[in-house]
Order: C-alpha cells, then structure tokens, then sequence
C-alpha cells in the first residue's frame, strides 16, 4: 500500500539541489568568498583589540539606546564572558550574528514593504514566509552545507534562510497600520508615492521595522548554536563539543554567554525602537517672566478717535463743493 502511494519528494528535491549547484556552482563561488572575507574582516575588528576597548564600544552604543544602566549592565555580563574564558570564542558568535542579521535585515525590509504595496506579492510570499519560519532549523544545514562545504559560510546561509521571516512580517504589518488618512494627506499636498513612504509610512512604521529587527537578531543568535555542528565555530562549536565529551562545566560557560550575547543585543534594538522625546521648555506661568528676557511694559494703544481726529488736523484743508443753484 504505501509502495503505490510513495510520493519521492525527497528524490526530487535532492535532485533540484544538486542540479543548482552544478549550474550555479561557480555564482555560490563568489558568494561564499565574499561571505568568507566579511566574516574574517569583522571577526578580526572584534578580536583583535584589547576586550576592554570591545566592552567600551559595546557599552557605549548601549548607553546611546537606553542610558546608562543598560551601558553597566553590558559591561558587566561581557566581563563574565571574559571570565570564564569565552570571550574568543563570544566574538567568532557575535561577528556571525553581525553579518547574518544584516543581510537577512537587507533583504527583509525591501521585501516586507514591497508586500505592504502589493497584495499580490503579499500572497505570494505568505507561504515562503510560514515555510521558511516552520521548517526546522536542522534541515537548513544540509543543503547549506553541500553548496558551501564546512565552516562559516554555511551557517550564515543557514541563519539568514531562519532569520528572515519575522523581518519580513513585521515590516509589512507596520507599514499596513499606518493611518490611511495620514497617507491621503500626503497624496493631497502632491507628494510622490517614494516621498510619502520616506518620510510618513516608514516614520510611522519604525517601532514595528524594529521589532521585526530585534527578532531577526535574536533568530541569528539563537541558529549560531546549530551552526556550529557544521564547522562554524565559536559558541555553538562550544556547545557541540560540550555535548560530545559531556562537559557539563563547558557547556554551561557557552550558554551563559550565549544567554549574556543575546540579553545585551535584545536590549539595545528593543532601545532604539522607543521613541525619542525632547524635553520641551516650561513656560513661564501667568504673571511670572522668564529669567532670562526681561519683561517689557506695554505702552497703551492711542485711542483709535484721537488718532483720526489728529490725522484730519494735519490733513490740509479740501475744498469745498457748493451746490449749484436749480433754476426753475
């Protein structure tokens, strides 16, 4: 019975993939290159210096987002990175995370606004979007790991593919709430359709543009630890070793930095995504004046019939009209 129903979807696939990467081979060449140098620029650029001159930088932008309670806090849990010995292998994590989540925001928001005009690529992308956000995370691996072979390259594809959904998601869903009476008003004073989603629909869509940005950052964190059975190194290459010596020790120094990475990256794009206010100046209540104007005493205005009456006075005098005499 189950010979006469047998569906070869995974022969079909497998088929697919392979005949992609006989066409495209030397296109994921290039790719891979490039993804390779990003990774060894910007894993260098974080492991290079002094980890107190990374742990400035970090709290700085952290201090930049919330203030300076998350800017001690960030300090803080790097340190414990840094004594527990993970701090190599946090910087291998977080360079993957980096470039993971900027290309998956790169291409999430170009496509979530492209959805939020078109209803049609809105349907279009609703299922790749649940397919891509269901699918296990193990299985993107495999077809990863064949096109690029062994090491980094292969768990950046991997994440941005998990990561992308929820980019494209909330960015759809922020421009779709915006008030369509806010948009009208901007059709009415003649603004081009690229104006009005520059400077109304993508303001106004911010908080959920970065929501869809701390998920897509949180997502490439939480892949960074299945990319490491592929070769990718760092945190993840930590747990996995961990877990094939059974060392718990390790294994608990890897996720609690894991765990630190992921609390500082969730707090400072959560940060970023409030909106900002200024602080306006109090006015001066009634019968009170400013400090720093002195108050001016107003003069009384001229009455409005002397001003006439001097005004005829110094007006030379008309001459006047006699009435013509009626004859009879």
């Amino acid at each position: 019975m189950n010979d006469l129903f047998r569906l070869p979807l995974g022969d079909v696939v497998e088929t697919a993939v392979r005949w992609v990467i006989d066409v495209f081979g030397a296109f994921f060449d290039v790719v891979s290159v490039i993804f390779r140098g990003l990774y060894d620029w910007l894993d260098a650029s974080l492991s290079t210096p002094p980890f107190w001159a990374v742990i400035l930088v970090i709290a700085a932008f952290a201090y930049w987002s919330k203030g300076l309670v998350l800017a001690l806090g960030s300090a803080a849990g790097l340190l414990v990175i840094v004594a527990v010995g993970q701090w190599s292998n946090a910087m291998d994590s977080l360079a993957l995370v980096i470039l993971a989540a900027v290309v998956a925001i790169a291409i999430a928001v170009p496509l979530g606004i492209w959805a939020a005009r078109s209803d049609r690529v809105s349907a279009v992308l609703r299922p790749v979007l649940d397919f891509l956000q269901t699918m296990p995370a193990f299985v993107y691996l495999i077809p990863a790991m064949l096109i690029f072979g062994v090491g980094p390259v292969p768990g950046m594809v991997a994440t941005i593919a998990f990561a992308l959904a929820p980019g494209v998601r909330l960015t759809e869903l922020g421009i779709r709430g915006v008030d369509p009476e806010i948009v009208e008003a901007g059709h009415a004073f003649g603004a081009s359709p690229a104006r009005i989603l520059r400077q109304i629909q993508l303001p106004l869509a911010l908080p959920s543009i970065m929501a869809g940005v701390n998920q897509v950052i949180m997502l490439s964190l939480s892949m960074v630890v299945i990319a490491g059975m592929v070769g990718a190194g760092g945190l993840g290459g930590a747990v996995v070793q961990s877990l094939s010596r059974i060392d718990i020790g390790l294994g608990v120094e890897a996720g609690l930095s894991v765990v630190i990475l992921a609390m500082i990256l969730d707090r400072i794009t959560s940060g970023f995504s409030l909106p900002r206010t200024r602080t306006a100046r109090p006015s001066p209540k009634s019968g009170e004046t400013d400090a720093a104007t002195p108050a001016a005493t107003p003069e009384p205005a001229a009455p409005r019939a002397s001003a006439d009456a001097e005004g005829a006075a110094s007006a030379p005098d008309a001459p006047v009209e006699r009435p013509e005499p009626v004859h009879a």
